[in-house]
């Protein structure tokens, strides 16, 4: 019986297919970055956009009230008698951002927290402390979930984080004995028409991008005895130092995501949940050391309204996700990046309202 040659079919060598998988692999590596850098762009992009929304909403309630919103409201000489005593500004604007369904609920003469029981969720949950407002996030924020850890360590849903930050100046913040406010745009009982900014409107911030879910320490004695009155820390390794001396206080930090509570609370009114300082540059890292780990902390020298005579003092500092900048708003609208190696004293000179920079850096 004859052979017969079974007919040639074309196919590829093990070699050949070896080199297009490796040709495939490095196209793959090299659209890869620009899908990424195309994805980060539009996260940068709507960032922008909310800054602006909150910004222009904080001009629109000054247009509607005469003056623009204090970071919360406190009688000096006294405490609050509940933790969270006072709405922050992101509460107050929420009827200027659209968010009327959110803003007939909020109760600005009663405490934001009052009534909540961790044991009652059924009752609780769903309040408008739990809205997830979009303008209050940041796509780029790495944890944009909402907390599921109350104060208390209860296992319940409880309040939304939120990705940005008022303006309360360089370091100085409140007096409850007095009254008296710090440099910036916004602090408790401020009511700033455009005329109190003298540095002028568009040379003042109003709003920063911070992180949610922020390692901070708080409470403790006076950091005055340290640093004069109006002066910060001069680096991070001061501010570490300071929060060092303050951890016998009250820590807000753990190897947990929900043991890291700063910027976590958007109701809230007090510096380290609804604001930013600029004792530091943006994204300048406070290594703080405690229990075998470090955490990039901030620091509150006292929660306003705590203290009927305790001063605060604070260095909360701007930070984002966004790759070597924080997206920032001025008090006339715009937005902006700041590079986060910009000089210090420019950025400080940029968180006053009235410090007469402007002559020094025009």
């Amino acid at each position: 019986m004859p052979n017969t040659l079974l007919p040639s079919r074309p196919g590829f060598t093990l070699v050949e297919l070896l080199v297009v998988i490796a040709i495939i692999g490095t196209l793959v590596g090299l659209l890869l970055p620009a899908v990424q850098s195309a994805r980060e762009a539009a996260r940068r992009s709507a960032c922008s956009s909310n800054v602006r929304q909150l910004a222009m909403a904080t001009h629109n309630y000054q247009s509607a009230r005469g003056f623009f919103p204090p970071s919360m409201l406190h009688t000096p000489g006294t405490t609050f008698t509940s933790n969270n005593g006072s709405w922050s500004i992101h509460g107050r604007i929420l009827p200027y951002l659209e968010e009327g369904a959110a803003a007939v609920k909020v109760n600005l003469e009663q405490a934001w927290d009052d009534g909540f029981n961790p044991v009652d969720l059924a009752k609780n949950w769903g309040t408008v402390k739990d809205a997830r407002i979009g303008p209050f996030f940041c796509p780029s924020e790495k944890n944009l979930v909402f907390r599921t850890k109350t104060r208390s360590g209860a296992e319940v849903p409880f309040v939304f984080p939120h990705t940005y930050g008022f303006n309360f100046g360089i370091w100085f913040v409140y007096d409850p004995a007095t009254g008296q406010g710090g440099d910036g745009s916004f602090h408790p009982n401020s009511n700033f028409k455009p005329a109190a900014f003298t540095d002028g409107l568009s040379k003042t911030f109003c709003i920063a991008e911070v992180k949610a879910f922020t390692p901070y320490v708080r409470n403790t004695s006076d950091p005055s005895g340290s640093y004069p009155a109006q002066s910060p820390p001069s680096d991070a390794a001061a501010v570490a130092g300071l929060a060092t001396g303050m951890s016998a206080g009250d820590t807000k930090l753990g190897p947990t995501t929900n043991d890291n509570t700063g910027h976590t609370e958007w109701p809230d009114g007090r510096v380290h949940h609804s604001g930013f300082t600029t004792t530091l540059t943006p994204n300048t890292r406070v290594p703080f050391v405690t229990g075998g780990a470090t955490y990039d902390c901030d620091v509150n020298s006292r929660q306003e309204g705590s203290s009927a005579t305790a001063k605060t003092y604070a260095a909360i500092t701007a930070r984002s996700y966004h790759r070597g900048i924080v997206t920032a708003a001025m008090m006339d609208g715009s937005v902006t990046a700041i590079a986060e190696g910009i000089d210090l004293r420019v950025w400080q000179a940029l968180s006053t309202r009235a410090g007469g920079e402007v002559r020094q850096f025009p």
